[in-house]
């Protein structure tokens, strides 16, 4: 069975009440929920964590090459400038598993700073601007669905 961690960054456990007209309405546990369903579905195991700590965030990418579970995640503002986190994702896809970048909203429509990802050029691929499917659509390709 596959094994995905889904890895959320900074803000991400404000979902819901952080700028809802951008995030949507829909917090951290209607995620969790909706992983968890979607992932019953693909017939997957997937772990929802969430943390504002880059270090724990390293940490758990470098859980998953220790633990050999792919990997989603969503860096948030990290995605822009940590290269700590960007040398942590490149260990995942150099070490032969798959690791998919999602963004709820499409960062490049967004403000200019935000169009720059350290983390897309290690990545196996990028989902970006569709809400929660984006999860959805990273499972999928991890299932491979």
């Amino acid at each position: 069975m596959t094994a995905v961690l889904v890895l959320n960054g900074p803000n991400l456990g404000r979902l819901g009440v952080r700028e809802p007209d951008v995030y949507g309405a829909l917090s951290l546990d209607d995620l969790r929920s909706a992983v968890a369903g979607w992932a019953g579905a693909l017939a997957i195991e997937a772990e929802v964590r969430q943390t504002d700590d880059e270090s724990e965030l390293v940490h758990w990418l470098h859980e998953a090459v220790d633990s050999r579970r792919d990997v989603v995640l969503n860096p948030a503002a990290f995605t822009h400038y940590s290269y700590a986190l960007r040398d942590a994702a490149a260990m995942v896809t150099k070490g032969g598993l798959r690791l998919v970048e999602v963004h709820i909203s499409n960062p490049y429509a967004r403000e200019e700073f935000r169009h720059v990802s350290v983390i897309g050029a290690v990545a196996t691929g990028t989902i970006a601007g569709f809400g929660f499917d984006s999860y959805r659509l990273a499972l999928s390709a991890l299932a491979g669905s």
